[in-house]
């Protein structure tokens, strides 16, 4: 293991040492998903108010949440309103600069604001502009899961350090691969930027892990996660949360209300395949076998062969990645 390797797992700490922090050290997840994201199986579960009771219930003193493409959760919520940060991840395919879609979360926006960015998102597929943008504005911004890569999508590794370099805090995301999220705190630690851990619920677990800086405001809590003044409060690791998230993920589309056209996306190839079909609504009209084959998918989402699949697939991804990070690093 890497120097920086070591020295940034000083900084992940369990949630009962997280309670002998001094007064002022604020709490926050910051990249969870509401019933408003498209890839979020719709149930009151993960509705935004529901989500927002929970994160209060679960200690986060700031709440923010980061649907895809859209802040339709902060017109449900407020725009104005006590712990509540505006947030969206947004995804931008800049196949000139970068060579590939990479997502970003920004925070502290208004709807103005939103759909400038996301014209130039969608429009120019520019993300320096972008950033030159959200500069700017004044906004605060983020690298999420930089090495997660669409499906489909060949990524150009090379870019990832590069288009680091612009971002003030880059995420250890717990729905990410645990070798993969070192090489982002490698990465982190060898660019002097900031690190946050995040969730990237999609099942409505905000605040299971999340990240410990001071800050009497948002934007003080941000600045000072970026220059290295933070603590990642994490108690289970990356495989058990993904587990979890599967099998609660699973539940999700077998009690939503079934829409035909609804795709869903674990990174396992086999079970998709069982989830479109269960989601399309074909199975619905028998709820003892809806009930059943439930209760058999959550089964096997939990006995750790999804998590032992998806990491097999990414070994020659992750061996490719290390080839880039020791030519950088």
């Amino acid at each position: 293991m890497s120097k920086d390797i070591r020295y940034s797992l000083k900084k992940v700490i369990p949630s009962q040492k997280a309670t002998e922090l001094d007064e002022g050290w604020k709490r926050a997840d910051l990249h969870v998903h509401t019933s408003c994201s498209y890839d979020v199986p719709g149930g009151k579960s993960v509705h935004p108010e529901v989500l927002f009771n929970r994160a209060v219930s679960r200690g986060m003193d700031y709440i923010t949440f980061t649907d895809h493409d859209t802040v339709e959760a902060f017109d449900i919520l407020g725009w104005k309103r006590d712990m509540l940060v505006p947030g969206v991840e947004l995804s931008v395919t800049d196949m000139e600069n970068v060579g590939h879609t990479i997502h970003m979360n920004v925070f502290e926006l208004d709807k103005v604001q939103f759909r400038e960015m996301k014209s130039i998102a969608t429009k120019n597929h520019d993300i320096f502009m972008l950033i030159d943008y959200l500069k700017e504005q004044d906004l605060p911004y983020m690298y999420n899961h930089p090495f997660w890569f669409a499906v489909g999508e060949k990524p150009n590794l090379f870019s990832v350090p590069e288009i680091a370099r612009h971002f003030p805090i880059i995420e250890y995301n717990m729905q990410d691969l645990k070798q993969k999220n070192l090489f982002a705190m490698s990465l982190a630690h060898s660019l002097g930027k900031g690190m946050v851990v995040t969730t990237d619920s999609h099942t409505g677990s905000i605040g299971s892990v999340y990240t410990m800086a001071e800050g009497d405001t948002f934007r003080e809590y941000f600045t000072n996660i970026s220059k290295g003044n933070y603590y990642l409060v994490m108690d289970d690791p990356v495989w058990k949360h993904i587990t979890k998230e599967l099998a609660a993920w699973v539940e999700l589309v077998f009690s939503m209300n079934q829409q035909e056209g609804n795709e869903f996306f674990t990174g396992v190839r086999s079970l998709d395949k069982i989830i479109n079909f269960i989601s399309t609504g074909k199975i619905t009209c028998y709820p003892h076998l809806n009930y059943l084959t439930m209760r058999f998918i959550q089964k096997f989402s939990m006995s750790g062969i999804p998590v032992l699949l998806y990491i097999l697939s990414n070994r020659s991804l992750v061996s490719d990645i290390e080839n880039v990070m020791s030519f950088y690093f």
